[in-house]
């Protein structure tokens, strides 16, 4: 059997798919043919069959001739080019083909998705009321909304979702300053040396970064989308005016088999936290690294604590959080479970899966929050952000990641398998020591070191104080592994915020929880 017939025999014994349509046309060219093509374009692409009807669950087989398949084929390019019956053209010659099998001629007609600033493809000339997409079901007719949303993709790179101009709101009136000062100690911290680090005035600070902006072209100046859901307090950022559907979700069910209970930890906006996207970014990412096995190596005499999992994490976190659709119905999940890690976010995927796999290209809706995120260092622009998620999910041995589209309502859906977590110090079975005969392990020196900076900085200490109170002669490494990371929870704060490179910066212990 060639293999063509061999890829024909296997389809046809497959069924009909959310990617394959067969279609009958004994009676002629079937009218339903152009609704199948605008719905496989504006999903995931697929393959209309022309010359196989269904029968009592069975496919047959019409038995078309050769010279009306090539009659067939003729009428396909013909339609296809023209702007009356379909918006636009997507298969080359080599995806419309005449095949035969048993004596019996089929149109195979392959049909790519449309990139996303060609959707939406949709037939006549008028996209309300005519453009189609693919679910589980077969094809079915996109909303007036569906269709607002892929014109609004199409032309998201000249006006992107998170750089509009939000009225009304203020510095003063919607803007969360601890969040705002969380986000700028982290910032100085990574760039002591960057001119923006050095900005005394918070509002020249968010306008380069993007969470403010000035339109030269109507002279409109205010809080961009972006600037107010990453560091806007919670109930402005839900004002009628701002956006009244956000909501963000982590939800975590662990070891229980309780049906009743849906999950064991829940991190939403519930009025004790102001629920933006940067706290909400703090919070869930440690919950997600608790999933993690913890890392065994040392980097001079210090334990690394970070590895290319925690990567991973990071960013497919922040990956869900910058590709959202702020336009679409939903929100944000997160979710952790004992078996795996999944992160949803409302929107159609602006590349395909195999591109997304593929990586080397970046297609952001919300480049304004992609840029706030890489400015601490935590995103990736250049379409390499999968691979650090692949890449991190390899070195765990793990099931390798999985990418869902959903559709009615859209979501992405990204879910990281938990394989089994290996032991960090593998136990001699011969004899088995007990607790009292245990040392202290390596893993807990970490902690040891947070508790004590903690402890030392009830007063506020500098830098080169902390170093020689825990004997320690690495600055970078302190700043990197310690200081940081506890300015970003919470913990620590700088005593001169708004001048974080100044040779009298010292740190303060904000909290006296045990880290």
């Amino acid at each position: 059997m060639t293999d063509i017939r061999r890829e024909l025999y296997a389809l046809v014994q497959k069924g009909e798919s959310a990617e394959v349509e067969f279609k009958s046309a004994r009676g002629g060219f079937p009218g339903s043919f152009w609704e199948t093509y605008s719905a496989f374009a504006n999903t995931n692409g697929g393959t209309i069959i022309l010359g196989v009807q269904e029968k009592e669950g069975k496919f047959l087989f019409d038995g078309l001739s050769e010279e009306t398949a090539l009659k067939y084929k003729k009428n396909f390019w013909d339609n296809a080019h023209n702007r009356g019956k379909v918006s636009v053209c997507l298969p080359h010659e080599q995806d419309v083909e005449v095949k035969e099998i048993d004596g019996a001629y089929l149109l195979v007609c392959h049909i790519p998705r449309a990139e996303y600033n060609m959707r939406p493809v949709y037939l006549t000339t008028n996209p309300i009321g005519n453009t189609y997409r693919r679910n589980h079901e077969g094809d079915y007719l996109c909303t007036d909304a569906e269709v607002r949303r892929m014109f609004a993709d199409a032309e998201h790179e000249s006006h992107p979702q998170d750089a509009i101009i939000r009225k009304g709101f203020t510095l003063e009136n919607a803007i969360d300053l601890p969040s705002l000062h969380q986000y700028r100690q982290l910032f100085a911290s990574l760039h002591p040396t960057h001119p923006w680090a050095k900005l005394t005035d918070d509002l020249q600070f968010m306008e380069k970064i993007g969470a403010y902006s000035h339109n030269i072209a109507t002279g409109e100046s205010g809080i961009t989308r972006a600037g107010l859901l990453m560091f806007g307090q919670s109930d402005m950022i839900t004002n009628p005016a701002g956006e009244p559907y956000y909501f963000v979700d982590y939800q975590e069910r662990l070891y229980t088999d309780d049906a009743k209970v849906r999950w064991t930890d829940r991190i939403y906006p519930d009025g004790t936290w102001e629920a933006n996207l940067f706290q909400f970014y703090i919070r869930v990412y440690n919950k997600l690294i608790q999933a993690l096995p913890k890392p065994f190596k040392l980097v001079g005499d210090e334990r690394q604590e970070e590895t290319a999992a925690h990567d991973a994490v990071r960013e497919a976190l922040i990956n869900c959080i910058v590709h959202q659709d702020l336009n679409a119905t939903g929100n944000i999940v997160v979710r952790r479970t004992e078996t795996e890690l999944t992160f949803s976010n409302p929107g159609m995927m602006l590349v395909s899966k195999q591109q997304y796999f593929k990586g080397g290209r970046s297609i952001c809706r919300n480049p304004t929050l992609q840029k706030m995120f890489m400015l601490l260092g935590k995103a990736e622009k250049a379409g390499s952000g999968v691979d650090k998620i692949l890449a991190g999910w390899k070195e765990l041995g793990w099931d390798e990641p999985k990418l869902t589209e959903e559709v009615q309502p859209d979501y992405v859906v990204l879910t990281l398998p938990i394989g089994k977590t290996p032991q960090e110090n593998p136990v001699r079975k011969p004899h088995k020591k007990t607790p009292q005969e245990n040392p202290i392990r390596k893993s807990d020196k970490k902690e040891q070191r947070l508790q004590q900076i903690m402890d030392f900085c009830s007063e506020p200490r500098t830098s080169s104080e902390i170093l020689a109170m825990l004997g320690l002669a690495d600055k970078k490494n302190l700043m990197e592994v310690y200081i940081t990371p506890m300015i970003t929870e919470g913990l620590l704060s700088m005593t001169e915020p708004d001048n974080p490179t100044s040779r009298n910066q010292m740190y303060v212990a904000t909290k006296a929880d045990k880290p």
